[in-house]
This record gives C-alpha cells, structure tokens and sequence, in this order.
C-alpha cells in the first residue's frame, strides 16, 4: 500500500492563502494520476484538482481559477495551492493516488482512487 501524508493545513481568513503538500514517492509521483480532494462534515469527499504522471492537470469547477495542483517529480511530493481562500472551502483536505498514468474523465469520484493519505485540515475564518 502506498504511503500519502498530507500536511499544510491551518487556520487561515478569508482570502488567504495556504499550500498543502502530500509526501508520496517513487511508486507514485510521476507514476500514477494523483489528485486532492476534500470532504465537508457529513459529506462524500469531492474531487478538487488531479495530475496525471505527464503533468497534464483537471480542476473542477469549484476551484478552477483559485487552486493549483502541482507535483514535484525530485522530491515525490504533491501540492495544492489554495488562492482566495473561502469560509465554505473549510473542510479535511486528501491527497490519493490512482491506478493509472493519466487521469480518466471519472477522475472526481472518490471510488476511482486506491490509496489516501489521512487528511489535513483547512479552517478559514471570515
């Protein structure tokens, strides 16, 4: 099983930014799709932001413009870079990794992902 730990998250106001960072590894980064997600208390977790083993990226459109997926193929870690941050975007932050190289249509369903990492949270105060 692979290993994903998240870390970055905290407590941030209203249009600020944080950066989570998921520590992977060479089975993963530049291997597989990897991508964020985040789950609301009481909620199925929502795809945010994926990247495939090429550095090809798919947002959904909650996040498209504010959020930046990235990975870092030396140091086998993926980001997420909040922008203008939220009080609604309060929520456990995952990091997964896929099955595959590139990232099927599919990608924001949670059944699609293999591995998790345990998750890191964002609170953003108004």
């Amino acid at each position: 099983q692979v290993q994903l730990v998240e870390s970055g998250g905290g407590s941030v106001q209203s249009g600020g930014s944080l950066r989570l960072s998921c520590a992977a590894s060479e089975y993963t980064i530049g291997k597989f799709c990897m991508a964020w997600f985040r789950q609301f208390p009481g909620q199925e977790r929502e795809g945010l932001a994926a990247v495939a083993a090429d550095d090809s990226t798919y947002y959904s459109d909650s996040v498209k413009g504010r959020f930046t997926i990235s990975q870092d193929h030396a140091n086998y870690t993926l980001y997420l870079y909040m922008d203008n941050l939220k009080p609604e975007d309060t929520a456990m932050y995952y990091c997964a990794a896929g099955g595959f190289n590139y990232c099927p249509e599919s990608w924001p369903l949670k059944t699609e992902w293999v591995d998790w990492g345990r998750g890191t949270q964002v609170t953003v105060s108004s």
